[in-house]
C-alpha cells in the first residue's frame, strides 16, 4: 500500500471521528446541564483562559467539540445556570456575555478605603482601583467633585449591576443613582435651606454620627442649621474624631479640640470641606426636613441610650453636660 493511500486513510479515519463527535455533541446539545447545579454561579475574570472556564463550567469533552464549530472567546462576568439549561446553551451564554446581575450594596460606611474594600466584594474590580480613582483629584473633578466631596457622591441603596463592570461604568451608575435622588423637590428643600447638595451630604453625615436614632436625626439636623445660619461654630464631636483619625473615642478632651484641621468644627466655622462619612438617606432626608425649633446645644443623655438632650440656652446645656460627665466618671470613661 502506498504511502498516499494510508495518508487518505488515515484523514477519513480523523475526518470520521471528528464528524461522529461533532455530531454526537450536538446531538448531546438537548443534555440538560447536571440539575444538582442548577443557580450555580460561575465567575470569569481577566485572569481566566479557555481551559480555566471549562473547568470552572465543568463541561469536560463538549467544551471541545462545541469548540471546534463556535470558537469561543473570553468573556469576563458572573454566569448562572438556570434550571434546565443544557450544556450547549450553558455555553453559548458563556461565549456570548450573557451575564446574571449581582446586587451591590453602597453601605453609609466611614471611609472611602472601607467603601472601596466593600464594593469590591461583590465586583470583579480590586479595591486598590476603586480606591485609587476616587483619591484622585483629577478623577473626582470629571464628576464635579473633590477628594473631599467624592463621598457625597454615593446614595446607600442595593443596586443590580454586572460583577465585570469597570470603575468608570461604576462611577456612572452612581453618578445616574444621585440624580436619581436629587429630585425637584430635594434639590428646591436644599436651596431653602441653603445648602448645595454636597453641603447637605456634609452635614447628614455629621447627623448620622451623631445618632443612629432615625427619629432624632431631624431634630440634630435643625439644631446644626440654627447654628450655622447664627454663624455660630458647629462645635461637633464627630468631626474631632474626623480630624483626629480614630472614630473609637468614647470621650472628647481638650486635647482632641487643639487638633489643626479643616474638619475640627471647634476651631472652624462652617460646614466641613466634606462629608466624614457616606451620608445615609435617612441622614439626607433629615436635613432636607429639618425639625423647626430653638435647640443650638445639644449632650448625649446621661442613660447612655444614644439620644439626646436638647437645649435653647448655654445654662440649660450646661447642666446637661455635668449630668453626661457625672455619668462618664461613675462608668470610669476616659
Amino acid at each position: 500500500m502506498g504511502k498516499k493511500f494510508l495518508w487518505l486513510i488515515f484523514g477519513l479515519i480523523v475526518i470520521t471521528a471528528t464528524t461522529t463527535l461533532l455530531i454526537y455533541s450536538l446531538i448531546s446539545a438537548k443534555v440538560p446541564y447536571n440539575h444538582s447545579e442548577a443557580g450555580k454561579l460561575i465567575y470569569i475574570d481577566r485572569d481566566d483562559n479557555a481551559d480555566s472556564v471549562c473547568n470552572k463550567a465543568e463541561m469536560g469533552w463538549r467544551w471541545n467539540a462545541y469548540n471546534k464549530v463556535l470558537k469561543y472567546n473570553l468573556r469576563t462576568g458572573c454566569y448562572r445556570i438556570k434550571p434546565g439549561t443544557t450544556y450547549f446553551a450553558l455555553y453559548r451564554q458563556l461565549r456570548n456575555g450573557i451575564q446574571e446581575p449581582v446586587k451591590l450594596v453602597v453601605p453609609s460606611t466611614r471611609t472611602i478605603s472601607k467603601l472601596a474594600s466593600i464594593l469590591s466584594k461583590s465586583l470583579m474590580v480590586d479595591s486598590v482601583e476603586i480606591a485609587s480613582a476616587l483619591t484622585d483629584s483629577i478623577y473626582c473633578s470629571k464628576y464635579g467633585y473633590t477628594t473631599a466631596t467624592i463621598p457625597a457622591l454615593f446614595i446607600p441603596n442595593s443596586y443590580e449591576v454586572y460583577w465585570n463592570i469597570s470603575v468608570d461604568k461604576l462611577i456612572e451608575r452612581m453618578e445616574r443613582e444621585n440624580n436619581r435622588f436629587w429630585t425637584a423637590e430635594r434639590k428646591q428643600k436644599a436651596e431653602a435651606c441653603g445648602l448645595t447638595r454636597e453641603q447637605v451630604a456634609t452635614l447628614a453625615s455629621i447627623v448620622d454620627e451623631e445618632t443612629a436614632n432615625d427619629d432624632e436625626k431631624p431634630i440634630i439636623a435643625g439644631l446644626y442649621l440654627n447654628r450655622l445660619h447664627k454663624s455660630m461654630l458647629l462645635q461637633a464631636d464627630p468631626t474631632v474624631k474626623f480630624a483626629v483619625g480614630d472614630f473609637s473615642l468614647r470621650r472628647i478632651l481638650n486635647i482632641h479640640l487643639l487638633t489643626e484641621s479643616p474638619y475640627n468644627t471647634y476651631r472652624v466655622k462652617g460646614l466641613p470641606p466634606g462629608p466624614i462619612r457616606i451620608a445615609s438617606i435617612a441622614g439626607l432626608d433629615a436635613v432636607l426636613n429639618h425639625a423647626r425649633h430653638n435647640y443650638l446645644y445639644m449632650c448625649a443623655k446621661e442613660d447612655f441610650s444614644g439620644t439626646h438632650n436638647f437645649a435653647a440656652t448655654l445654662s440649660e446645656h450646661h447642666r446637661n453636660a455635668r449630668r453626661y460627665v457625672r455619668a462618664l466618671n461613675k462608668r470610669g470613661i476616659r
